[in-house]
Parts: structure tokens; sequence; C-alpha cells
């Protein structure tokens, strides 16, 4: 099982975590041959895993974090009944990381999967690139839609795959409270990074 160091995460949940830091270290060795700058980085063991997946396609690293996931939230056991994750913010890649771990998720703890509840209804720059949070607020507002009432009264997993300053999550936790009703929120991102701008 790959070796995590959960942290808390704050937002407008009930309670978060982030498994570990994305990146343990990045040091700067110099350009390549097209003046590209380049990096020697060192990512944690889930933070690595969660690269090859999104960035190499490595579809063989699913099991194991969702393994991974799922011994955590048996030591957390937050009393969660469905799983959400965050709608895609790149919605022509044929290959969604963040909702296929969602699924191989529920099938191995059976929760229910809702990942057609919160839909993306508005374009929006990469977040990743705005760098203030109320800006990245801002980039969010009106951006997602609940589709159905099937959350009501229930207690979700909000599932993310890196929680930078927690602008999606919290847009997306407010959104499932006003308009899907839900009980309660409990946010789960995979990696964090060091820095929250």
């Amino acid at each position: 099982m790959i070796t995590v160091n959960p942290k808390k995460i704050p937002g407008k949940w009930c309670e978060g975590y982030a498994l570990d830091w994305h990146t343990i270290s990045s040091t700067f060795i110099g350009y390549d041959e097209y003046g590209h700058e380049q990096f020697d980085t060192k990512r944690s063991d889930i933070g690595e895993k969660l690269y090859l997946l999104k960035y190499k396609s490595d579809r063989s690293v699913i099991n194991e974090i969702v393994k991974t996931v799922q011994g955590f939230l048996l030591k957390w056991k937050p009393p969660i009944e469905a799983v959400v994750p965050t709608p895609p913010s790149k919605k022509y890649r044929s290959f969604q990381p963040v909702l296929e771990i969602a699924k191989a998720l529920s099938t191995l703890t059976q929760l229910p999967l809702h990942s057609r509840c919160v839909v993306k209804v508005k374009g929006t720059p990469e977040i990743k690139s705005i760098h203030g949070y109320d800006e990245r607020i801002h980039a969010l507002a009106n951006a997602f839609s609940i589709t159905t009432s099937v959350l009501k009264g229930k207690t979700v997993l909000l599932l993310d795959d890196l929680f930078r300053s927690g602008a999606t999550l919290n847009a997306i936790s407010d959104l499932l409270y006003t308009q899907g009703h839900v009980a309660d929120v409990y946010a789960l991102a995979l990696t964090q990074t060091r820095s929250r701008s």
C-alpha cells in the first residue's frame, strides 16, 4: 500500500483531508534544448502515483490508489453514503482520472457513485493558473450545477485529486448544500500543494 501522511484541509465541509503533499521538493536543474525550464521533482508516494495516472496515462496505478483511499476511509470513518467526484476541468480528455478513481472506489467500498449529479455548466480558465483565492471563487461562480435531487438528505464524500486553495471544493460543497440539500459533505483530496495561492 502507498504510504500517506494525511493533512486536514479547511473548507465548507464537515471535515476534510488531503492524503499527502503532492511534491516533496522541486529543484531547478537548467533548461532543455528548447529553452524550457527543467526541474528535478520529488513527489510523495501518492503524488507520484497520481502523476503517473494523470500525465503518463498509467492506469495500472488506479487499484493501488483506491486501496490506499479505502484504507484511509476505514481509519477516518466518515459516515458517508455516496461518492461524488469533482467534475473534470478538461472535458475533452478521453480519460478522466478523478472519475476513474471514484468509479473504482465505489466498486471497492459498495458506496453509490453519483458522477453526474454535479456538472460543470460554464467554461472557466484553468484554476491552477489563477493565483488569488478570491479570483478563483469569482471564476467558479455559477460554473457548476446540480442535476438531480438523489443526494437530498445524504452524507457524501466529495473527491478530488489535488487541493490547492480549496476554491473548487468549496464552490461544489456550497452547491451540494444549497441546491442538492445534502445532509453533510466530507472532502477528500488525494494530494495537496505546498502553496495555497
